[in-house]
């Protein structure tokens, strides 16, 4: 392969796991208060018409200002998509540093890690999130993978570190941590992702949301079968 395939190739996976953050514009505080009310508003245009569907045009009605300012805070429609992502992963990271499991019993840990998780699938933005990723991510192949490479990466990485300590502590026995991780979430927020991305479950009751949590972290720790 010659110098300039290496070149093309080595870009084109640049681009792949490239992340599109908003342009670095300069904006007073009303100015970041405009740029939040931008986001609140395509979360919900998103959600009632898609993210192929909905226009640039009704998200500045909503939110007010001018498609001017959206296109030079958030360049497209495709930039507003990843400055919405971006708000989900900083409140997802927050969740998770506030839970801090290190030392806590799994009971304890994994209910609590459980129901902050949960809490955070059913928000507006979530709903917008996985609709795109799931539903349109054929046609966004690289939104899609930097939100599973980075955003779902991020769950399964402090829970695969969880389950590392104490399986060294004896606390826990998995044959593979990491392949637990992958496991747990997928049990825990397999069916929910689907359900409220496809509009098959609106708005869930938190009690309900909190319940399917537990019942997953018990089938996980203790399984189906009598001992």
């Amino acid at each position: 392969m010659n110098a300039s395939s290496d070149s093309s190739n080595q870009g084109k996976a640049d681009s792949i796991g490239s992340f599109r953050t908003r342009l670095p514009v300069d904006l007073c505080k009303r100015g970041e208060l405009r740029v939040e009310r931008f986001l609140d508003a395509a979360t919900e245009v998103f959600t009632e018409n898609g993210y192929q569907h909905a226009r640039l045009s009704e998200i500045v009605a909503r939110a007010g200002g001018s498609l001017a300012t959206l296109y030079r805070v958030f360049g497209d429609k495709e930039g507003l998509a990843h400055a919405i992502i971006q708000r989900r992963l900083e409140d997802l990271s927050a969740r998770l540093e506030d839970l801090n499991l290190s030392g806590l019993p799994p009971e304890q840990a994994l209910r609590q890690a459980a129901e902050r998780i949960a809490e955070g699938m059913a928000t507006a933005e979530s709903v917008v999130i996985h609709r795109i990723v799931i539903g349109e991510g054929q046609s966004f192949p690289d939104m899609r993978d930097w939100f599973f490479d980075h955003a779902v990466a991020a769950v399964r990485s402090s829970l695969s570190e969880y389950f590392e300590q104490e399986v060294a502590a004896g606390r826990l026995q998995l044959a593979s941590p990491t392949m637990a991780s992958s496991q747990f979430f997928m049990m825990l927020f397999g069916d929910l992702v689907i359900r409220v991305s496809s509009g098959n479950l609106k708005q869930p009751d938190p009690q309900e949301l909190r319940a399917y949590a537990q019942a997953a972290v018990d089938l996980f720790l203790h399984g189906a079968l009598p001992r």
